[in-house]
């Protein structure tokens, strides 16, 4: 929690320890190039990082102020008298920072502790799977169930934004908890679920599309022949980790269902294209082409709607 000299409050949050100090460098700098005499009037300013139960504070209070820490708390505490000429304050805090840094127990001693769980949200998809012992993430599975239930009829499925408190609140027990009932009254918004879903694919670190797959799948649909161009699509699909083509088929398979409501719901293939291709397939590095990616990547979601069967049935079919 951030309060300015102005009286302005800020709440900054985040599990991420390289990213909470990229946030204090960052404010920091910036107090760093303010002229001399604003910064001397900038002295009662406080910074507060929380994340879940400690508390780091970074605080330009007055010497005469220092209050004595209590033996109790555990969370270690930084107390910054702001000069922009003192270079041994900074020195001091940089000190402070590494050790407190080294003294924070790892990820993994957190996790087996059980203080930390397994993330599903922000997760590799394969990791996740490998943790449930199975191809297909068991929040997938209910989201879809929850959507065919009482969803597939509802007007603008998918396009249509959930609250987003009650979304990061849905993310928070998934992660936290192993049993998740989507049908509980906290989760009545259908909006939230499918808000939920689209989440959890936006967050993975690779996307369902593997970024190795991404020029590939775009030279494929740029292909005239339609059939080649089906052709190829296909078999770049089958190339696919097993996990990535097992949760692609079953989300392909049932955002195709919501396309046979497309009278009742309004959501075409062409209007799933545009929710879900960015979702599922980006390059690793976004270039000055963006706008053109964006075009081949609805285009490959729609094509891969419109040619289920062909794409994702056996060689049979």
């Amino acid at each position: 929690q951030i309060t300015t000299v102005s009286g302005n409050e800020f709440l900054l949050q985040s599990d991420i320890d390289f990213l909470i100090l990229d946030w204090f460098h960052a404010i920091k700098n910036a107090i760093d190039r303010l002229p001399k005499e604003q910064s001397c009037t900038s002295r009662n300013l406080e910074f507060k990082l929380r994340r879940s139960s400690s508390i780091e504070l970074l605080s330009s209070l007055d010497t005469e102020s220092k209050e004595p820490k209590p033996e109790h708390r555990k969370s270690l505490i930084f107390r910054l008298n702001y000069s922009a000429s003192d270079t041994n304050d900074r020195s001091r805090v940089k000190s402070r920072l590494k050790k407190f840094i080294s003294r924070r127990p790892s990820l993994k001693t957190l996790q087996d502790k059980g203080l930390i769980k397994d993330q599903i949200f922000g997760s590799h998809l394969h990791l996740v799977c490998e943790h449930e012992k199975s191809t297909v993430p068991q929040f997938v599975r209910l989201c879809i169930k929850a959507v065919e239930r009482r969803g597939l009829d509802v007007d603008g499925i998918y396009r249509v934004s959930g609250n987003l408190a009650t979304i990061q609140k849905l993310r928070f027990v998934v992660n936290q908890e192993e049993k998740l009932n989507l049908d509980d009254s906290q989760w009545e918004d259908i909006h939230v679920v499918t808000g939920a879903l689209k989440m959890f694919f936006r967050e993975l670190p690779e996307p369902l599309f593997p970024y190795c797959f991404f020029e590939q799948f775009v030279e494929a649909i740029k292909i005239q022949d339609n059939a080649t161009r089906i052709k190829s699509i296909r078999s770049l699909v089958k190339k696919l980790p097993k996990p990535n083509y097992d949760t692609m088929k079953i989300l392909f398979e049932h955002l195709k269902k919501i396309a046979a409501k497309e009278s009742v719901n309004l959501m075409s293939t062409q209007s799933l294209g545009i929710v879900f291709g960015p979702t599922l397939l980006r390059p690793e590095k976004e270039t000055g082409n963006m706008a053109v990616h964006m075009l081949y990547q609805n285009q490959i979601v729609e094509l891969m709607l419109s040619e289920y069967s062909k794409i994702f049935g056996s060689e049979e079919d």
